[in-house]
């Protein structure tokens, strides 16, 4: 099958330094530890948490165990209600979260950051006369996170005011970039600050006298419906980090940026990490009412709040993902370049969100930038119009929709002699980490035998493709029994509960 001739002017590109599925960073709560590399949290996090990375936005690469520390440090005599309090410190973490940060996703495997802790971590207990509590020891865990919800507040809104100050303004004064160049990368950021400060008011305010907390949820309660404001902020966080990777090849922005991160009050984050903390908190608030909600004893005025406040949070978080995965969808559709008319498939433009995007090689060894959007699977070759120009992705042969879609799971082994598949990877004395897709649709059928960079990887691509495979034969299903306006969006649930599809494809068709 001959391959379609690149545009003259296009000159292809490497757009991404993996092979690594990225499915976009859906905001929920069951994430892995290691999802929260760019917002450094007071909790400690253990080996096996940070090994357990799975997708957004953050991409696949092997994970490097590191050492625990723990029984390194030689323990320190401390009174009872401290030693308890750091004890709860070591074992709370409330950096679970999960990319609808969207729904699934095919999370991306990192490498243990090794970025230093935010700040010197201190408990609640270090800021009250511990001889003059008598409180019980579910108590004292119940102030202990209500404090670090509070903190938390006042570290995000510093790193906030930080990024405003020693990134936006010097870049602007220095001409560095445009004012609306940076108005594209650092949205609505601004807006953000006074929200965090309001919420921060309120919890000062409700420590009494002795510092502690009575109740919490109806304050959150109340103040909840203001991160609505977070909807415009996310949906702007695709083309900014777009438009700051395509800036980042300008040898003063580069600079200005590498010395910002080797300063010491960057705690060695870079400008996205910080641009990326509001969402990273967002998702904490579900998981931080949690677990105050488990230290809150019967018959607490907290006890009703509580949970309407964690259902309150959820909804808004879903909301943003939502919306969020909506932008990004149509961020990368508007990238999509046509060599023909023909590959305009009404499956593009009729998908609302992707279910993951990445490099893979073909049988030729040739690198395509592959997208599965919510119905259909395209394949790509990233190119640049012209050196500062954006990236776009060429359209390569024929889009293929997934409620057609047969995948096909390719074993490891020796390269086959009949100029199959295998032996097509020049080079290589075994294939590993492969699959093929293809398609006997409405247009004539085609193949396509891929090699991802890993077995992880190829199980998260072999994963999300299931599920786009399995949802979008239900939504034909309904659609053929419904009326367009009884046609419902598909059960987020689906996404965690895939059926099991038989990888071995009964159809046997060339490689592309």
């Amino acid at each position: 099958m001959r391959e379609e001739k690149m545009e003259p002017e296009e000159t292809e590109v490497d757009s991404s330094p993996s092979w690594s599925p990225v499915s976009r960073e859906r905001l929920l709560t069951c994430a892995n530890l290691s999802d929260f590399a760019g917002e450094d949290d007071d909790f400690p996090i253990s080996d096996h948490m940070q090994d357990s990375e799975g997708p957004c936005n953050k991409r696949v690469k092997p994970v490097d165990k590191s050492a625990s520390v723990t029984g390194i440090i030689t323990p320190v005599k401390t009174p009872a209600l401290k030693r308890l309090g750091q004890s709860i410190q070591r074992s709370i973490s409330f950096r679970t979260e999960a990319r609808p940060l969207p729904p699934m996703p095919i999370r991306t495997r990192q490498k243990a950051s090794s970025f230093p802790r935010r700040r010197s971590s201190q408990l609640w207990s270090d800021t009250v006369d511990t001889t003059s509590h008598e409180l019980s020891t579910k108590e004292i865990k119940r102030q202990e996170v209500i404090y670090e919800l509070t903190q938390g507040e006042k570290q995000l809104i510093e790193d906030l005011s930080l990024v405003k100050k020693v990134y936006y303004e010097p870049m602007l004064k220095l001409d560095i970039l445009t004012e609306s160049e940076l108005g594209q990368i650092f949205g609505t950021l601004d807006s953000l600050i006074p929200l965090h400060e309001d919420l921060l008011a309120r919890l000062e305010g409700l420590r009494g006298a002795e510092k502690t907390v009575q109740e919490v949820g109806p304050t959150m309660m109340d103040w909840f419906p203001c991160l609505e404001a977070y909807i415009t902020y996310c949906c702007n966080q695709v083309g900014a980090k777009a438009l700051l990777d395509q800036k980042k090849q300008d040898r003063r922005v580069e600079h200005f940026l590498r010395l910002c991160q080797e300063s010491s009050f960057s705690r060695k984050l870079d400008l996205w990490n910080f641009l990326d903390l509001p969402r990273s908190r967002l998702v904490k608030y579900p998981l931080l009412l949690k677990e105050i909600q488990k230290t809150t004893p019967p018959e607490h005025p907290d006890e009703e709040a509580l949970p309407q406040a964690m259902e309150l949070i959820q909804r808004i978080i879903t909301d943003v993902n939502l919306k969020t995965g909506e932008a990004e969808c149509q961020f990368y559709r508007r990238g999509l370049s046509y060599s023909e008319d023909g590959q305009r498939v009404p499956e593009i433009q009729a998908s609302r969100f992707l279910y993951c995007h990445g490099e893979l090689k073909s049988t030729k060894g040739q690198k395509l930038h592959v997208f599965l959007f919510e119905l259909v699977l395209v394949l790509t070759r990233a190119v640049a119009q012209d050196r500062e120009g954006p990236l776009m992705f060429q359209v390569y042969r024929q889009p293929l929709p997934a409620a057609h879609l047969h995948l096909e799971d390719l074993p490891d082994g020796e390269p086959s002699s009949s100029g199959s598949f295998r032996g097509a990877f020049t080079g290589n004395d075994k294939v590993k980490n492969c699959f093929r897709v293809s398609t006997t649709g409405r247009s004539k059928s085609q193949s396509h035998s891929l090699q991802a960079n890993d077995s992880f990887n190829k199980q998260q691509w072999i994963s999300c493709l299931r599920q786009a495979m399995v949802q979008s034969r239900d939504r034909q299903a309904q659609s053929s029994h419904c009326k367009p306006s009884e046609r419902l969006s598909p059960d987020p649930a689906l996404y965690n509960n895939i059926a099991e599809l038989n990888l071995n494809s009964d159809v046997e068709m060339p490689d592309t």
